[in-house]
């Protein structure tokens, strides 16, 4: 089985007492319309952090600055097997959409709300646990 390894950016902000975690709608390919953690594959010779970073210049147009590291995820797709760097992190500049079709900024009683990709339900639960 094919294997990618991506990273995934857990964009948080807070309002009020709450903490909102920013989600996207993917806009093409086998799982449009779902919803995930922005990011994308690593490239050769980068780092996962990096590779983040430059992701989110490319997909959000927005300058990206990681927290920290939040954890590892793997799941099997039923074409591929994802090994997925998911960083907690923060945005400088209000994001714009290059690539997806909508964002919406989740606090995490609202995760259920939309459909997640299989791979981001595993950090979902471990969301709620940090910021529930």
């Amino acid at each position: 089985m094919n294997t990618k390894h991506v990273s995934a950016a857990i964009i948080t902000r807070a309002r009020g007492v709450r903490t909102e975690i920013f989600a996207t709608k993917r806009g093409h390919g086998e799982y449009k319309d779902w919803w995930e953690f922005p990011g994308g594959k690593i490239e050769p010779g980068e780092t996962s952090a990096e590779a983040l970073i430059r992701e989110i210049k490319e997909e959000l147009d927005a300058e990206l600055v990681i927290d920290e590291f939040f954890c590892p995820v793997e799941y099997d797709y039923p074409d591929f097997h994802l090994y997925m760097d998911c960083f907690l992190c923060h945005l400088v500049d209000e994001p714009r959409l290059l690539e997806h079709e909508a964002a919406r900024w989740l606090a995490p009683k609202e995760f259920g709300q939309v459909r997640w990709l299989g791979a981001d339900i595993e950090v979902l639960e471990k969301l709620k646990e940090r910021f529930g």
